[in-house]
């Protein structure tokens, strides 16, 4: 397992704030609670041999429960329990309007229900959307931690879906396909923790107050989106090489990443930058004082160079510029893979796979041309719903705006894939080659027809697999996603275009949200894309 340059979130939640978020939410709806009383600094090395250490309250407790004059003090673990004192019984029942109604408590790491109101329960809803708000996400992590949550690492690493959620979560959810959440039976009370969390995006934020007994919906997509910067949270660590022909520097930009989170490798952004033929090179004067790229060939032939990278991403260069990528090059990619790494690849960059290591030549049949492409005139592209994720694709799709369902446009088609091994890879969005006009400006012999006269039906525009291909799904721990289209295709990289000035578009376009989806879902834990989310 690979842990590099670990990276301690700039958002910093202590455990004596979450001590003092659920010592208030033990209290419930109970109108004797106040929060006074200052418990001081406690560790638990300051508990007598008689008392337990509760994590949650930050205090001692009795280990069991004597008589010790003190039944005016609500129990860390929860409300008071009915002992059978008659003093108690009529505490319990003189006031009508002090009834217990407390649902912060922990028992175990479960939410007691003490609310009165039959049906009535205490819950935290709201939607999780990606940083720039425009789309919402699903199956992320939702929950209210009991500890402080450990900092997330970055790095290529492998990560069982198994492991458990950080920080000891007392209630938690995930999203469903159009990014709402609720968390029922939730500690009520002041600063209750929130985290947010999908693979290594995680963002960590505090509702000022959550009322008892009754739904508290977060109506502020501020504080319910992941984070932009790392001020705000965690972001995976992206290195993007650049390429003349897919601007996808561009497409990070607009998910809503800062432009301060784009830096050089030497500095602490969550986003590196590296040239690629014919793409940006350098940045704009503005940010880093224009300082130029690294090229890509003089830093992706050593492993240890990909390593503290969470996702690699490589842009079309509009040729496959074989000398650049060299065999070193190619087995460091495939190695980076197999230690946790997780890659985005854009048409021409196929050659990683086409005429990489032997385990990558295994996924796909690949084409002997260059090209077979389509023009800026759009192409239907159709979700592949023979997968579960594939489902929930069609269906995020479709409620996010994009109509009919199952089914969107497509600019600048490819066709560089004759076939998947299926054994290893899942289609997830693919063309209809019959009837298609493929006829492309000064490409020899004047087109598609010519160039490949028997088109396979069904043409590949995206597909993933997971890696090392022959390891059982549970010791699989890297994750390639290929696109043979290109997804930003309004943009402009090129040297004369410094970052971020060719990124010209705010609006996502379908082929893009497509691959917001995808990009999300590269980050996750591993899991086969034929199982369920």
């Amino acid at each position: 397992m690979f842990h590099r340059r670990p990276h301690q979130s700039r958002f910093g939640v202590s455990l004596s704030i979450f001590g003092l978020a659920f010592a208030l939410a033990l209290a419930g709806c109970s109108d004797d609670a106040t929060g006074e009383g200052d418990q001081g600094e406690m560790t638990e090395e300051d508990c007598a041999p008689d008392e337990q250490w509760n994590p949650i309250s930050q205090t001692c407790t009795p280990s069991a429960d004597p008589d010790d004059g003190n039944d005016d003090q609500p129990d860390a673990g929860g409300p008071d329990e009915d002992t059978g004192d008659e003093e108690e019984e009529e505490s319990d029942t003189g006031d009508d309007d002090e009834e217990d109604a407390t649902n912060g408590g922990n028992n175990g790491g479960e939410i007691e229900d003490g609310c009165g109101e039959e049906g009535a329960v205490t819950s935290i809803s709201g939607v999780v959307t990606i940083p720039s708000k425009e789309l919402p996400l699903p199956d992320v992590a939702v929950y209210v931690p009991g500890t402080t949550p450990e900092q997330v690492e970055v790095g290529a690493s492998c990560e069982p879906c198994q492991d458990e959620l950080s920080g000891t979560p007392l209630v938690d959810t995930r999203t469903n396909v159009n990014g709402e959440f609720t968390l029922n039976q939730a500690p009520a009370g002041e600063d209750i923790p929130l985290v947010i969390e999908v693979g290594k995006w995680r963002r960590q934020v505090t509702i000022d107050y959550v009322e008892p007994c009754q739904n508290n919906e977060i109506t502020d997509l501020d504080k319910t989106r992941l984070p932009k910067n790392r001020d705000e949270g965690d972001i995976p660590q992206f290195a993007v090489t650049t390429g003349e022909c897919d601007a996808l520097e561009c497409l990070l930009r607009k998910i809503g990443i800062d432009d301060s989170e784009f830096t050089p490798e030497d500095q602490d952004g969550s986003v590196h930058l590296f040239a690629g033929r014919g793409g940006t090179n350098r940045y704009d004067n503005s940010l880093h004082d224009g300082a130029a790229f690294t090229y890509g060939w003089d830093w992706w032939d050593d492993l240890d160079n990909l390593l503290p990278y969470d996702i690699v991403v490589h842009s079309c260069e509009c040729s496959n510029y074989g000398g650049d990528k060299s065999d070193q090059a190619r087995q460091a990619l495939l190695d980076f893979t197999e230690a946790g790494g997780r890659v985005f690849l854009s048409h021409l960059h196929d050659i990683w796979l086409s005429d990489g290591p032997s385990d990558f030549q295994a996924v796909a049949n690949w084409a002997d041309f260059a090209a077979i492409t389509g023009g800026m005139e759009p192409e239907i592209g159709l979700i592949d719903t023979s997968f579960e994720k594939g489902h929930v694709l069609r269906e995020w799709m479709y409620q996010t705006g994009t109509t009919p369902a199952g089914e969107f446009p497509i600019v600048e088609t490819r066709g560089s894939i004759e076939s998947l091994n299926e054994e290893y890879s899942q289609q997830w969005v693919w063309i209809e080659s019959d009837g298609m006009d493929f006829d492309f400006p000064g490409m020899p012999g004047g087109g598609f027809e010519d160039m490949f006269p028997d088109p396979p039906p069904e043409l590949v525009q995206y597909f993933s697999f997971n890696t090392p291909i022959d390891a059982q799904p549970d010791h699989q721990c890297g994750r390639v996603v290929f696109s043979d289209i290109h997804v930003s295709a309004g943009e402009a990289s090129a040297p004369e275009h410094h970052f971020p000035n060719g990124c010209t578009t705010a609006e996502l376009t379908p082929q893009e949200k497509a691959l917001v989806f995808m990009l999300f879902d590269l980050s996750r834990c591993i899991i086969p894309d034929k199982g369920l989310l």
